[in-house]
């Protein structure tokens, strides 16, 4: 029998957990679904990442707003995907900042990108026919910019260290207080989405270079908050281990001459037993090896999605 497809099924709510991790450092985490954030500027905020739709933003600005007044100035989003960024016009921020990389992925896919998740995750698209079209940022980077926010509450630094879970993920770091928003380079306690995925460098230099950091906390896409370097090494580490147990497995699989079916079961039977009670194991797995038998084929630039390559990978995969 056919799994039901990717998260359709998953319609129950989840919990949200709004934490202050230091003056005017705030995570919003929510049971796997993705996370959320800001840093209050001496005037503003800042914002990370969008939701899906601007409903589903409005929620997290109505919680935001229990502790601060000030004005969205600037909304970061970390990466291109539909969950992060669709929700971006509810906070009417005068600056929407990501990566040159990201602006160009939008460019190329997201539309794409819209109508795949839209399909594989409909729970997170609250309200979907206030969504105005695709987010487009007004600034991008290549490598590194900063926002200065006032006062005595330091600085923030956005960096591109290397492809990762895309082409052009960005972290936000905040050294005053050691604050890490890696976005879905990292993830706690919830499985790695890696269809866009660049593997072999995520899982080496990229993640070599986060955990340079030495992070008081990180907040990775999905799961908790890591606190303290303990943790947040952990946090790294397990990624870096979802990683390298795809590369062996579907490595293997590939270097034999097997099929993709075989590498998928393979990669199932390895990961499952630590992995498998964790969020959206199961709905990503697929996704995630079709891109790595890929990169294995030679193919460095992710293929892009459509509603429809999902469905038949899907059915190929986990029927």
């Amino acid at each position: 029998m056919t799994k039901p497809f990717a998260s359709s099924a998953d319609t129950a709510a989840k919990k949200e957990t709004l934490e202050i991790l230091a003056d005017g450092v705030y995570a919003l985490t929510a049971e796997g679904d993705p996370n959320v954030g800001a840093f209050e500027g001496e005037d503003f905020i800042v914002a990370i990442e969008a939701r899906a739709t601007p409903a589903a933003a409005r929620d997290w600005l109505v919680q935001l707003r229990e502790h601060t007044q000030k004005p969205v100035k600037y909304l970061i989003l970390t990466h291109y995907h539909a969950v992060r960024v669709l929700g971006a016009s509810a906070f009417d921020a005068e600056h929407i900042i990501t990566s040159e990389t990201t602006r160009k992925l939008i460019e190329e896919r997201g539309q794409q990108d819209w109508d795949s998740e839209y399909g594989r995750m409909p729970r997170l698209f609250k309200e979907p026919e206030g969504i105005p079209g695709l987010t487009w940022p007004t600034q991008t980077f290549d490598t590194h910019f900063e926002i200065e926010l006032g006062g005595n509450r330091g600085k923030l630094d956005l960096r591109f260290e290397g492809r990762g879970h895309t082409a052009g993920d960005i972290i936000v770091w905040h050294d005053k207080t050691k604050t890490m928003f890696a976005g879905d380079l990292v993830e706690a306690e919830a499985a790695l989405y890696t269809g866009d995925a660049f593997h072999m460098e995520w899982a080496s230099k990229t993640l070599d270079n986060l955990k340079k950091y030495r992070a008081e906390f990180i907040v990775g896409g999905r799961g908790a908050v890591a606190k303290g370097t303990v943790a947040t090494d952990a946090a790294i580490e397990q990624t870096r281990e979802f990683l390298r147990g795809m590369i062996d497995n579907v490595g293997a699989v590939h270097k034999r001459g097997g099929t993709l079916k075989e590498a998928f079961e393979a990669t199932h039977k390895a990961l499952a037993p630590k992995f498998g009670r964790w969020p959206i194991f199961e709905h990503c797995l697929p996704f995630d090896v079709q891109r790595l038998w890929d990169e294995f084929d030679g193919i460095d630039w992710p293929r892009i999605w459509t509603a429809e390559r999902d469905r038949q990978v899907w059915a190929q995969l986990q029927g």
